[in-house]
C-alpha cells in the first residue's frame, strides 16, 4: 500500500512540479567541461527529489493511518535520512540555481552537512530506546546477518558516517543521465522491499522461526514499508525523467536516495551486502576515484596529468566514447539489475545453506 500511494502521488505531483518549478525559474545549469549533448537540457526543472521525497512520507504515512499503527523507529530513522539529506541536497540545488552557476556548495559544505545528519542518524540509531536494551543497528558488521566480534562504539560511528556519506555520494555521481539513478534506485529499493518481508516472515522470537535461521532486525516489515514507498516514488518520478527528462531530481533528490540506502541497508544488517547490490555505483565511483589518481600520480612523476577515461565519471566515458545516453541509461540498467540480482541470491544462498 505504502508503494502504491507513493507511486501515484509521484506520477502526479511530478507533473505539477515541472509546470511550477518552471514558472518559479528553478532550471538545471550544466557543467561546460562534460558532453556538449547534455548542453540541450539547460533550463529543465530541476529539485524534483522534493517530489519523490513528499511522496514516500505521504505513501508511508498513509498505510501506517490504514493499518492504524504507530510508526516504528527504525522507520523514522530511515526517514530521517532521507528528509535530512534531502535537506543538504536542496541547499545545493538552490545555491546552483540562485547563483547561476553548476556548481553549489562548496564540497566541504556539502560533507558537513552530510557528517552532521550521518552522525545524528548513528548516534540515535546506537542508542537504545527507553525500555529496550537493543539498538536498531548493530555494533557487529554483517553481511546477511550478523558476524565477527561486537566493535567499539565510536568504530560503528564513523563506520554509519562512511557508509551515509559514501552511498550518498555515489548515488550524487551516477545522477547525470537521463532516467539513470531513478531506474536502478528502483531496482535497489525493490530488493530491500523483499528482503524485508523475508527477514519478518523468519524474525527471531516469532512462531515461524527456526532456531539459528532466524533474523535479529528490529521493525523488518516497516523497513519493508518505506523501500516500498521509495520504489513507488521513484517509479513514479521516472515516468518524468526518463530521456527526454522532463525535470531532474538534482542533489535534492540523488542524495537523499543514497542516504536512504545505506539507512535500510544499516537497519536490515546487511551494510556488505549493499556493495553487491549497488555495484553500478561503486564502479562509478570507483571510475572517479581511479581518475583522480592516475592523474595526480603521472602529473607527480612525469610532469603531466593522464587520465584513464575520457571523462568520469563512467557513463559520461561512454557518452564521449560515441555511445547514445539512452544506451548508456539502458545497459547501465542491465547491470545494475544484474547487480541487484547477485545480491538477492547471495541472501537467499545464505539461507539455503543454513538449511543445508
Amino acid at each position: 500500500m505504502s508503494g502504491t500511494c507513493a507511486l501515484v502521488v509521484s506520477l502526479f505531483a511530478t507533473r505539477w512540479a515541472i509546470r511550477q518549478f518552471a514558472s518559479w525559474g528553478l532550471g538545471q545549469l550544466i557543467r561546460e567541461d562534460g558532453p556538449q549533448t547534455h548542453h540541450v537540457k539547460r533550463g529543465t526543472p530541476t529539485m524534483g527529489g522534493t517530489v519523490i521525497v513528499i511522496s514516500v512520507l505521504i505513501g508511508y504515512g498513509f498505510a501506517k493511518l490504514l493499518m492504524w499503527e504507530a510508526p516504528t523507529r527504525s522507520a523514522l530513522l530511515v526517514l530521517f535520512l532521507l528528509v535530512g539529506m534531502a535537506g543538504v541536497g536542496f541547499l545545493d540545488d538552490f545555491i546552483k540555481v540562485r547563483m547561476q552557476r553548476s556548481l553549489g556548495l562548496r564540497s566541504k559544505a556539502k560533507l558537513m552537512g552530510q557528517t552532521v545528519v550521518g552522525l545524528v542518524f548513528g548516534v540515535v540509531a546506537l542508542h537504545p530506546a527507553l525500555g529496550d536494551a537493543a539498538t536498531v543497528v548493530s555494533h557487529r558488521l554483517s553481511l546477511v546477518r550478523d558476524v565477527g566480534p561486537a566493535l567499539p562504539w565510536m568504530i560503528v560511528l564513523a563506520l554509519v558516517w562512511f557508509m551515509v556519506s559514501g552511498t550518498s555520494n555515489a548515488t550524487n555521481l551516477i545522477d547525470g543521465l537521463d532516467g539513470l539513478l531513478t531506474g536502478s534506485a528502483v531496482m535497489v529499493f525493490a530488493a530491500y522491499t523483499m528482503i524485508g518481508i523475508w527477514q519478518n516472515n523468519h524474525l527471531c522470537g516469532s512462531s515461524s522461526a527456526t532456531s539459528g535461521l532466524c533474523y535479529q532486525v528490529a521493525s523488518p516489515l516497516d523497513l519493508a514499508a518505506v523501500a516500498a514507498g521509495l520504489t513507488g516514488a521513484c517509479f513514479g518520478f521516472l515516468w518524468w525523467n526518463a530521456s527526454p527528462a522532463k525535470i531532474i531530481m538534482g542533489d535534492t533528490g540523488s542524495l537523499a536516495l543514497g542516504a536512504a540506502m545505506a539507512g535500510l541497508a544499516l537497519m536490515t544488517r546487511t551494510e556488505l551486502l549493499l556493495a553487491v547490490l549497488g555495484g553500478l555505483y561503486v564502479a562509478v565511483t570507483g571510475s572517479v576515484m581511479l581518475q583522480v589518481s592516475w592523474f595526480k600520480l603521472t602529473r607527480r612523476t612525469t610532469g603531466v596529468g593522464k587520465r584513464i577515461f575520457l571523462i568520469a565519471p563512467l557513463h559520461h566515458h561512454f557518452e564521449m566514447a560515441g555511445w547514445e545516453q539512452v544506451t548508456v541509461v539502458i545497459r547501465f540498467w542491465i547491470i545494475a539489475g544484474v547487480c541487484v540480482a547477485a545480491g538477492l541470491g547471495i541472501f537467499y544462498g545464505d539461507w539455503l545453506g543454513s538449511l543445508a
